[in-house]
């Protein structure tokens, strides 16, 4: 190991929502191009339970509940990142890896940095994969969220949240997701999408107590040793100029949606008996897609399809295409006929157009579980 490549390890625990992304952002410039030498960085932290936190491209109006965000003292945020909104907090484990960024399209670059988490979880006994649009999965389930982020400067932020352990009933009051909150077994469905270290162990585990075990992974990946450091005073001052100046800054946080998002449901026929579909649409694009029916667990074409349905466009070809692919061409898992489910899907999503029309400040979902409207549009 004497050999090897030094990565500073840092270790945080209560962070709150402004403080735990604005340091991510001043590790940044210890891999700008300028640095000399680089210094990369892994982040191993939890934040105060809770902080609710949305993505890059998100409305914290649409995505939180903020009413019951401050009834219950829930921190509100908004990452450098992309994805959908978390709550994070002592049970979840917030990983950060800083490194220069090495010449690599985004999707491979965002599969490559996950493997330490992989590694890690793998280590707890827990075999994830890469799956979806940016998610770790266990038999389908989702066990973290990814996200990236490149500055200006060549430095490359890779972002992850890890479920040791996940309170889904308040994961439910505080992010607005009204399809869990209305439907018949809404905390159900969720679990049925996520899954957590404690529930693929069987024992008992907090971000912090996982947090050993990822560390090894990305030694394991990454080929490095990890020593562990501070921020230095240039890091400090940076981030605190970074919480008043966007964190915290209530123009980063609540910034003009460029367009309304709006929500739509539809029904067809499965083997398992009506299922109902939920499209989340924002502007012509699928936001988000959700089956929910009267079976145990989600056929697996209709969980594949969730996941290749997001960020495709709301047309006919697109919706067509994601079927197909869903079942690679050759089956119907899932549904009696691939017509209906693409009628239903282009149904949902012709609602959930005319919905942001006539309700432009609608709330619209969450990483876990797509919003519906507040009655059936039959």
């Amino acid at each position: 190991m004497a050999d090897t490549v030094a990565f500073r390890l840092l270790v945080d625990d209560d962070v709150d929502a402004a403080a735990g992304l604005a340091v991510d952002e001043a590790l940044m410039a210890g891999c700008a191009r300028d640095a000399d030498p680089p210094r990369p960085t892994l982040r191993l932290y939890t934040y105060r339970s809770h902080s609710a936190l949305v993505g890059r491209y998100q409305s914290l109006a649409g995505e939180l509940d903020l009413d019951r965000c401050r009834e219950t003292g829930t921190g509100v945020g908004r990452r450098p990142t992309g994805g959908g909104a978390i709550v994070m907090g002592r049970d979840q484990l917030g990983v950060a890896l800083i490194v220069p960024a090495p010449p690599r399209p985004p999707r491979q670059l965002l599969r490559e940095l996950s493997a330490g988490v992989l590694a890690g979880l793998a280590g707890l006994g827990v075999p994830a994969e890469f799956g979806g649009k940016n998610d770790l999965l266990v038999n389908g389930r989702k066990i973290a969220g990814l996200g990236m982020y490149t500055d200006g400067s060549g430095a490359v932020l890779f972002h992850a949240s890890v479920l040791a352990d996940l309170d889904i009933d308040f994961m439910l009051q505080v992010l607005n997701i009204p399809a869990a909150k209305l439907a018949r077994h809404g905390a159900s469905a969720v679990a049925q999408r996520v899954t957590t270290v404690t529930r693929e162990t069987g024992q008992r585990h907090s971000g912090a107590g996982i947090r050993s075990a990822i560390a090894d992974g990305f030694t394991e990946t990454l080929g490095v040793r990890l020593e562990r450091g501070e921020l230095t005073s240039a890091e400090t001052a940076e981030a605190e100029r970074l919480i008043h100046t966007r964190y915290a800054d209530p123009e980063w946080l609540y910034p003009k949606a460029a367009a309304p998002d709006g929500t739509g449901t539809a029904r067809f026929r499965s083997p398992d008996g009506p299922v109902r579909v939920f499209v989340a649409a924002q502007g012509s694009l699928i936001k988000s897609v959700l089956f929910t029916g009267d079976f145990t667990a989600p056929p697996d074409a209709l969980t594949r399809l969730e996941s290749t349905l997001r960020w495709q466009r709301l047309d006919p070809a697109a919706v067509e295409r994601a079927v197909r692919e869903s079942t690679g061409g050759t089956g119907t898992d899932g549904w009696h006929s691939p017509a209906e489910v693409v009628t239903a899907v282009l149904t949902a999503g012709a609602r959930a157009l005319e919905h942001a029309t006539a309700h432009p400040h609608r709330a619209t979902g969450s990483c876990y579980f797509p919003d519906t409207p507040s009655r059936d549009a039959e």
